[in-house]
């Protein structure tokens, strides 16, 4: 079962209601403009866009080891946010003006500078480039991002935090949530929300995967009126995408700095300017707030914090915020102790007469094992673009108290057979799927066929993105002959709806143009039948490979020692980006057990 946490009140006016009992926590979020669910239709058949708030469609609201659904919206963004209406329907990879990065109820945990921050308080999400200190247990931003899942999960810290002003030193930090509950880059498996993987670390408006943009674990309360506070997005250029962001902020009137709530008149409204803040010091709009957390006193309006944890007395707002990658404040002097302040910082307002007139930073990203660029990690630092601070675990099926995600990756708990579930809690079977094989093959600058190079895939199509060819099985490493379903085959990234076909071979050859893409496999080849039908969301999973096979006659058996590179081969209807009408996969090599 799940034993989900009771949030305490911050707001005094609710501080004296008893939670439901009944109470169940949601997993709230929301996904950015270049998301591919975009445009797609939830389980009620409206049309997802990058301004609602969406949960898992699952009978809890929690994620779940069960593949989930399309992710169902619970607060539209015309009605529920009061935002512009007209966007539904327009695919990901098109910006419309609704877009959502910044999420909370008002009823997050408080820190409190006395305690430390313990560990599974902070969850948190990056996007597709975010590098990691390598340090987190497994499956961390680091374990992920080889293969660009990291976007759609979720992540705690995986040990306590001293709270500033106290240097915190390097942390780490562990996922507890995934995109589409399927095995992961790292090979584990852990539950999902419903999002399309992977997304690939590529420029450009059309990513291949979703990104959680925004995130709150919100237990309802009794009786009491909840508000939902918001941000909306900048307009100024992202440095790594190449492309402007969404500017939904200056679309309605705010800029991407401000917190939002809804008015009286059913319109937005400010809740929390970005100059009481420190941000757009630099002028309107060139900062970019990226993560919320709140804990509201109740009183009206917004009464910013002078000073690290004068929140705890009621007196003030306990406002946490990120800013976003490009942020005009990023390098600048924080007003705590005057280092440079990085995106994935945990900020707080300005401290009274601090050392700069910036934000403050609460938790420096290297508590979190994000890389920065101030400790000499990464040239530009990780991106933190949603967090929330838990009052305790979202999936705790022993009542044990810590995250099963934590308590298993710690040891604390069995989980014999590694499904993501503590044995205590009936987990038991077939161990989960692990990566299985070597890829090679990416489109790079010198073989892309006419300029649609993509280092980390296959070519570049007519979507914007290039195919990835995965394998996953039952042994890590290699594919066991001896396992009744011998080996999973996905190809990611495609256009859809289109018609693909998988071929494989004994040898790989250099790259030779065919089609859109590369040639990579040699020797005679193989065809898998049958021909696949690629649905809209341009993915497919083939799994007829079978212990013992002989899928071509005695040349093509997949027998034990053997060793076969396989490939993805698409239709490109309208011709593609260099008019062949194919493209193809990278190339993955697989050892039979």
């Amino acid at each position: 079962m799940l034993r989900t946490s009771l949030l305490l009140p911050c707001a005094a006016a609710a501080a004296a209601l008893a939670p439901d009992a009944a109470a169940q926590s949601r997993y709230l979020f929301s996904i950015d403009w270049q998301s591919p669910t975009v445009g797609m239709p939830d389980p009620s058949g409206v049309a997802i866009t990058e301004g609602d708030i969406l949960r898992p469609t699952t009978a809890a609201a929690l994620p779940s080891l069960a593949v989930p659904a399309l992710p169902t919206i619970t607060l539209a963004h015309t009605g529920a946010l009061g935002l512009a209406p007209g966007c539904a329907g327009h695919p990901g990879g098109t910006p419309c003006i609704v877009e959502v990065d910044a999420l909370s109820h008002g009823i997050d945990r408080r820190f409190q500078g006395a305690v430390q921050i313990t560990r599974g308080q902070i969850a948190f999400s990056v996007d597709e480039f975010a590098p990691s200190m390598g340090l987190g247990p497994l499956p961390s931003v680091d374990t992920e991002a080889p293969a660009s899942d990291s976007s759609a999960d979720g992540y705690l810290n995986a040990g306590p935090i001293a709270p500033a002003p106290v240097p915190p030193g390097i942390g780490g930090h562990v996922a507890f949530a995934d995109g589409d509950a399927a095995p992961s880059a790292s090979g584990a498996l852990y539950p999902g929300v419903g999002l399309i993987e992977p997304n690939l670390a590529a420029p450009g408006p059309f990513d291949s995967g979703d990104n959680l943009d925004a995130l709150d674990v919100f237990e309802p309360i009794a009786g009491a009126a909840v508000t939902t506070y918001y941000s909306l997005d900048s307009g100024f250029p992202d440095p790594f995408e190449g492309v402007l962001n969404s500017g939904s902020a200056a679309a309605h009137g705010f800029v991407g700095g401000d917190v939002l709530m809804l008015g009286a008149a059913g319109l937005p409204m400010v809740y929390a300017p970005a100059f009481a803040l420190g941000l757009d010091l630099a002028g309107a709009d060139t900062d970019d707030l990226d993560a919320l957390i709140l804990c509201e006193n109740g009183a009206p309006g917004f009464q910013p914090s002078g000073s690290l944890y004068d929140w705890t007395s009621g007196a003030t707002d306990m406002l946490v915020f990120s800013v976003r990658r490009g942020s005009a404040v990023i390098g600048a002097p924080d007003s705590l102790s005057g280092i440079p302040i990085e995106e994935g910082d945990l900020l707080i307002p300005p401290v009274a007469g601090g050392v700069s007139p910036f934000p403050a930073i609460l938790v420096p990203a290297e508590a979190l094992g994000l890389a920065t660029v101030r400790a000499g990690i990464a040239p530009v630092g990780a991106d933190l673009n949603a967090a929330d601070s838990l009052a305790g675990p979202v999936l705790d099926c022993d009542g044990d108290g810590i995250e099963d995600a934590l308590a298993i990756l710690g040891g604390l708990v069995a989980d014999a057979n590694g499904d993501g579930v503590p044995d205590a809690c009936g987990g038991g079977g077939a161990p989960p799927p692990g990566a299985v094989g070597i890829a090679s093959c990416f489109c790079d600058a010198t073989v892309a066929p006419c300029g649609n190079a993509s280092p980390t895939t296959g070519c570049i199509n007519s979507v914007g993105t290039g195919a990835l060819l995965s394998g996953f099985g039952p042994q890590i490493g290699g594919a066991s002959i001896t396992a009744p379903d011998l080996l999973a085959l996905t190809t990611s990234g495609m256009p859809g709806p289109t018609f693909a076909l998988m071929f494989y071979g004994a040898a790989t050859i250099p790259p030779v143009t065919f089609g859109n893409g590369l040639l990579c496999v040699g020797g005679p080849l193989y065809r898998l039948p049958p021909i696949l039908a690629v649905p809209a969301g341009g993915t497919i999973t083939y799994t007829g490979v079978v212990a013992g096979s002989t899928i071509n006659g005695a040349a093509g058996s997949i027998v034990p020692g053997s060793t076969w590179s396989f490939q993805t081969w698409y239709r490109e209807f309208g011709g593609g980006p260099c008019g062949a009408g194919s493209n193809t996969s990278n190339a993955l090599t697989v050892t039979f057990l």
